[in-house]
């Protein structure tokens, strides 16, 4: 059976795709650094990846992106730019082709225009970690509570108004000392996102907004952007793996 592969090269993980000829997709996922280390060497200079030892089979052909794609050449593999794999892989897993495409990661966020399928334009941090994953990790963790927990709560936030994902902890716990409860305190923190995102959303608002990374499993976010922007919010089936499969998207052609 041909396997077409996409591998997104995260900042924190490496998500893999497979796409078979039946249209069914496979989706693998590795801590970045371990993936490296031990699936991984190097080949005069370029990174070879050891499919079958992986148990991925032997993909006929292999497109990559993702935050690692400029410092890390996998060997035999197309590279595209990242937001041409989360346009793609959104256009794939929602059938859409007119939306606003807002990508929320480990460590960077993306909000793109989208119509008739192709990107119009984009907005970009990767500078602050304050609207991703990782600053909800750690107020997850200030606030002694797991992820799953925190996506639950938006009723009734605490208002927090630090930018910096350093601060916003420090900010965070003196809340706590005051004696908020903790689902005001976590509604706080989902809302913060929201504030840290709204002005690219602002920018590049359609009808639609397709949410896809990781952040996109916060069920109180998603609520919160439907309420605040007055459209409606997609997350695919797989939105941490989007990239991935919009590289797979990409080898269709």
């Amino acid at each position: 059976m041909t396997l077409l592969c996409g591998i997104d090269l995260g900042s924190r993980n490496v998500k893999v795709a497979l796409l078979a000829e039946d249209g069914s997709l496979t989706l693998h996922r590795y801590d970045t650094v371990s993936f490296y280390r031990e699936h991984g060497r190097s080949v005069d200079g370029q990174l070879q990846v050891d499919f079958a030892a992986l148990g991925l089979g032997v993909p006929a052909q292999v497109v990559a992106t993702g935050y690692g794609r400029q410092t890390i050449n996998l060997k035999g593999a197309e590279i595209i730019p990242e937001i041409k794999a989360h346009v793609l892989g959104a256009i794939h897993q929602t059938g859409l082709q007119d939306f606003t495409l807002l990508d929320l990661g480990g460590q960077d966020s993306k909000v793109v225009l989208v119509a008739r399928g192709k990107m119009i334009d984009f907005q970009t941090n990767d500078k602050c970690a304050a609207s991703t994953g990782r600053y909800l990790e750690n107020m997850a963790a200030v606030l002694d509570i797991n992820m799953e927990e925190l996506a639950s709560y938006y009723k009734d936030p605490v208002d927090l108004n630090s930018t910096c994902a350093i601060f916003g902890e420090t900010e965070l716990i003196g809340k706590v000392v005051e004696g908020h409860p903790v689902s005001s305190l976590a509604a706080g923190v989902n809302y913060t996102i929201f504030k840290r995102i709204k002005p690219m959303l602002m920018k590049l608002l359609t009808n639609t907004i397709v949410f896809t990374g990781g952040v996109a499993h916060n069920r109180a976010l998603v609520k919160i952007i439907e309420t605040e922007m007055k459209v409606p919010v997609v997350v695919p089936a797989h939105p941490q793996y989007n990239g991935a499969i919009g590289c797979c998207a990409y080898a269709l052609g």
